[in-house]
């Protein structure tokens, strides 16, 4: 909704839409790194607001289990978030990006930047 709304966020923010947050397999979280990105949002559903029932919950155990791989690779969990915005939160969603955007800055380039 933030773009459909014409609400402003960042314009390094590359967003990739998916039917729903448990489609994010952690391996597009790892290429996304190795890509160059300095960090990677994951907005999802509410838990229990899901259309497909469970989708958030297993992302959430994703990145969990992601932000410790991350880490034990030399990458700051820090630069993965996983937010709970729902498709009418536009301005939410917008102010949550604007946010993570500001705290990759303080963290600075990934160390997998080439």
């Amino acid at each position: 909704m933030a773009g459909t709304s014409r609400l402003k966020y960042p314009a390094n923010v590359v967003p990739i839409k998916v039917m729903c947050s448990g489609r994010v397999d952690p391996e597009f979280i790892i290429d996304a790194f190795e890509k160059g990105a300095d960090g990677v949002f994951i907005g999802g559903c509410h838990p229990g607001d899901c259309h497909y029932v469970n989708g958030n919950y297993r992302t959430r155990r994703r990145v969990k289990m992601m932000k410790k791989l991350l880490e034990e690779m030399g990458i700051n969990p820090k630069r993965l978030r996983l937010e709970w915005v729902s498709a009418t939160e536009g301005q939410k969603f917008a102010r949550v990006i604007e946010e993570f955007v500001n705290e990759i800055k303080e963290l600075g380039p990934s160390p997998w930047r080439k």
